[in-house]
């Protein structure tokens, strides 16, 4: 396999090619299976795929009103984390943007949650974005750093 075909499989979306824009519902759990959760925003409904709590990728369609394929995307990424407006997002916003976190951490003497998420940050790097929310739910702050589970063990 040549390194641009594995560059394409790396990015293909989970079940194969990332699937035809106007595909319903329907047609989507056939080709990726069953979503791992759905939200609504609005008129359309939006369909989380993650890869699970050690995977690096979620991938969220976005179904029209008429419940056909508006969009589809990997996004769990450094330029979707940039994006985040820090007081203006809130959980809801980050739960639609990204999905579900792999964990969730309190921190009871800020009075701050954070949500966690595994990521590859830059396409590269084996990270971790940390977003923390205030009291309220809206978005404190964000931080990013390696992954401690697949950090290479160093010999003491």
């Amino acid at each position: 396999m040549t390194s641009i075909s594995l560059l394409l499989a790396a990015c293909a979306a989970p079940g194969g090619s990332p699937p035809p824009p106007g595909s319903t519902a329907e047609q989507l759990q056939a080709l990726l299976g069953r979503p791992s959760a759905s939200y609504r925003d609005g008129a359309d409904t939006l369909l989380e795929y993650a890869t699970g709590p050690s995977g690096q990728a979620t991938y969220m369609a976005r179904l029209g009103a008429d419940g056909r394929l508006l969009s589809y995307e990997q996004v769990l990424s450094s330029e979707k984390f940039a994006a985040v407006k820090i007081g203006r997002d809130n959980q809801h916003s980050i739960l639609l943007t990204f999905g579900q976190p792999f964990a969730r951490q309190r921190y009871p003497l800020n009075h701050l949650e954070a949500w966690l998420y595994r990521y590859k940050e830059q396409g590269v790097w084996n990270s971790i974005m940390y977003v923390q929310f205030r009291p309220d739910g809206s978005v404190d702050s964000l931080q990013n750093g390696p992954d401690p589970e697949r950090e290479p063990h160093r010999a003491r």
